[in-house]
């Protein structure tokens, strides 16, 4: 579905299965790349995605995060997962991309592209032809715990790179029963459903360390928290996404 301009419209995601212990610093790998859902209870194109996204969250190696958007409210169902902020995100990589709308389903990947979020090779092909061409995830991210704090060390980028350390909470899979709007009837198991997102910090293209309470992820999202390390624009538009890794929620 697609509405109006971009004076007018906005969006939503999912995070994905390569989950990692915090205890495990060392040992953290890189992920092939991050694909974000933006989806909405109230779209009737959206469940075929959502069910793509599903078995990607399942994959070791993808880091997916599914933001739910709140602009198909009006069609007779509010999303029980969208947020203002979600929408704002995908406001923000329409500017970016040069777009004039946001649609649902949409996948953004590596923060470099969009493609249709119900079509599996699309996505597939994204990741594959920015692995190929270096574009995956560049800089190294790893976590780890240390008493009640969770470190993030962010590794050395390349030439003048710089960016932001964005930690995105989400939850685990849960089933939610759509009564009214376009959906009705069924029910849906929606993964990683982002909950909140927060700036932990400035990456200047050095390496550097972030540190933030353990306790943060049970409060912000029960699932876990995914770690971004995104490029931005001289605006502050969302740009590639050079790094992550993901913290698992039930690590206590």
């Amino acid at each position: 579905m697609v509405k109006g301009t971009l004076l007018r419209l906005a969006a939503a995601t999912v995070v994905a299965g390569f989950l990692l212990g915090p205890a495990a610093a060392g040992e953290t790998k890189k992920p092939a790349g991050v694909v974000e859902l933006f989806t909405s209870q109230g779209c009737s194109s959206c469940p075929p995605a959502d069910a793509i996204f599903a078995d990607l969250v399942k994959k070791q190696d993808i880091i997916a995060l599914a933001y739910h958007v709140d602009y198909w409210d009006y069609l007779g169902w509010q999303d029980t997962l969208a947020s203002p902020d979600n929408t704002e995100r995908q406001y923000n990589y329409a500017k970016s991309f040069g777009a004039h709308a946001v649609y649902t389903p949409q996948a953004v990947i590596n923060g470099r592209t969009h493609v249709s979020g119900s079509s599996r090779s699309d996505i597939a092909g994204a990741l594959t032809r920015f692995d190929k061409a270096g574009q995956g995830m560049s800089v190294d991210i790893k976590v780890m715990r240390a008493g009640d704090s969770i470190v993030i060390d962010a590794g050395e980028g390349a030439g003048d790179e710089q960016g932001k350390v964005i930690l995105v909470y989400y939850d685990p899979a849960h089933p939610v029963t759509i009564d009214r709007g376009e959906n009705r009837g069924r029910t849906v198991i929606y993964w990683n459903a982002v909950t909140a997102i927060q700036t932990a910090g400035m990456w200047h293209g050095a390496a550097a360390r972030y540190e933030f309470p353990a306790s943060e992820i049970a409060k912000k999202g029960t699932g876990g928290c995914a770690v971004l390390l995104q490029s931005m624009s001289d605006k502050g538009l969302p740009g590639p996404i050079l790094g992550a890794a993901l913290i698992d929620g039930t690590t206590k």
